[in-house]
């Protein structure tokens, strides 16, 4: 080993973590997609050094963004045959969670309502008081026919499209709609959520009337 040329002193050390490798921009926690194409929303605004340091440096917003649209918790809110179908995309066939997508009881741990199955006029009520004890932000996506537009049963006593008491984000198609609908709808909100952010979303739902749904 060789001495070092102070004397007293212990030999330095220097550890290479790679950093001065790190491309400007870099994102190494993953990646938002962006739903017009490949383009990618950058985690990571820049590398910058700071003392002889080097930081990367983001903005809350995007560091939000990333961290709730890959830690969706949905409140299992089943009303008919579709609860079947949604029931089954968190199987271990489908296995829901590598999309860090984790079905809660209770709407004060929930941030999306699946609305699976008919919607009745006595049931609506319930829906809305169940949306506004959801914390913000939230989103609610429409899975089938019948919590989309009513479906088959066009009555007095079925609700036309569960969009008349909540605000609805993704309409999933399908009577029922297969495990693989769902998933694609929940992909497509995680899109949505990537590209709008997170930030003031629950105070801008009530004021924003050009918000533009969309279905999976």
């Amino acid at each position: 080993m060789a001495a070092d040329s102070r004397r007293g002193s212990p030999p330095e050390r220097r550890v290479d973590f790679g950093i001065d490798r790190v491309p400007l921009g870099y994102q190494p926690w993953g990646k938002a997609v962006d739903s017009k194409g490949d383009e990618t929303i950058p985690l990571v605004r820049a590398t910058n050094v700071i003392g002889g340091l080097e930081v990367l440096t983001s903005t809350v917003d995007k560091l939000f963004t990333w961290a709730q649209a890959n830690a969706l918790w949905p409140m299992t809110f089943g009303l008919a045959c579709c609860a079947m179908e949604m029931m089954a995309s968190a199987g271990p066939h489908y296995d829901l969670d590598r999309f860090g997508v984790i079905l809660r009881a209770s709407p004060r741990q929930s941030d999306v309502m699946i609305v699976a199955g008919t919607v009745t006029n006595k049931m609506a009520p319930v829906i809305k008081r169940l949306f506004d004890q959801m914390p913000d932000p939230k989103w609610v996506i429409a899975m089938g026919s019948c919590a989309t537009c009513g479906g088959p049963f066009r009555s007095y006593s079925t609700l036309q499209g569960v969009d008349r008491v909540v605000p609805v984000d993704i309409y999933v198609a399908g009577c029922p709609p297969r495990p693989e609908a769902l998933i694609d709808g929940i992909m497509a909100l995680q899109r949505k959520i990537s590209r709008d952010g997170v930030m003031g979303t629950g105070r801008a739902r009530a004021q924003d009337s050009s918000r533009q749904p969309v279905t999976a």
